[in-house]
């Protein structure tokens, strides 16, 4: 049995439905669902897009994840019937938020999705939050001072990239550059492109496509896992000259180039 075949059967089980009131929903024949969920055959695009409708559960999560494993009373239903997964709360009801630490920043690439993933982050509370979904990211490198590395953005998901605000920061999820913490701007004329600009000036900003973006979180706050010293001050204002000396450098040598 594939994943797929399980999952249908499993969720017309929940709704208490048979096969021929499932299939009638669907618009297809009882034979046709029964090969579904005896994995005799595989549903085509539209008809794997109608299931994933009738049971609010999106497409991807349908073919690679059993959701026998989901409580799937407790996920976060989103626009276009996207699903973010999973909501875990503590004992008294208030939702976690999850740390993804360093050393899994890679694996949620492909781990957002994997709700036995998620589960294994740890979580804490803050009580000042409002209400939604957060997840707290670890920095790396220096292109957004004054987070340093070692930091945690903590971020609420956002459910579509049109609620994106010009000049907001913002942790994304993009297919290419895995997890970045960038201030984003539309481009102009352009509402599919948006720039993607570091605040250290030294980065050059970079588009990126609307179509790239898998998820985006907007900063609600940060914290550091570090100890500040007064050197940080000195040191930071020495690296920042030196950082802009090298975007000097580089914008030469550049207009060199094109002599």
């Amino acid at each position: 049995m594939s994943i797929l075949a399980d999952n249908i059967r499993y969720l017309r089980g929940q709704r208490g439905l048979s096969q021929q009131k499932l299939a009638d929903e669907l618009t297809i024949t009882r034979a046709r669902l029964s090969s579904y969920e005896e994995s005799r055959s595989e549903p085509p695009l539209d008809i794997l897009k109608n299931i994933s409708l009738f049971f609010h559960v999106s497409i991807d999560i349908l073919i690679s994840v059993n959701v026998t494993k989901i409580p799937l009373d407790k996920l976060l239903k989103m626009d276009d019937n996207r699903i973010l997964l999973p909501i875990t709360v503590d004992k008294t009801g208030k939702d976690n938020i999850e740390i993804i630490p360093l050393k899994a920043k890679a694996g949620y690439m492909t781990g957002y999705g994997d709700p036995e993933f998620i589960e294994q982050l740890q979580h804490m509370y803050l009580p000042f939050l409002s209400k939604g979904k957060y997840r707290a990211f670890p920095i790396e490198g220096d292109s957004m001072p004054p987070h340093k590395e070692g930091s945690f953005i903590v971020a609420k998901y956002v459910e579509n990239a049109s609620q994106i605000k010009d000049g907001g920061t913002y942790v994304i999820l993009t297919q290419n550059e895995g997890i970045v913490y960038k201030r984003i701007c539309h481009k102009e004329k352009n509402n599919d492109v948006y720039i993607f600009h570091s605040d250290n000036n030294f980065y050059k900003p970079y588009e990126v496509n609307t179509s790239e973006i898998l998820e985006i979180w907007q900063f609600q706050c940060s914290f550091s896992t570090t100890e500040s010293t007064p050197d940080d001050v000195r040191t930071e204002n020495i690296t920042d000259m030196f950082r802009n000396l090298r975007y000097d450098m580089e914008e030469i040598k550049q207009q060199l180039k094109q002599r």
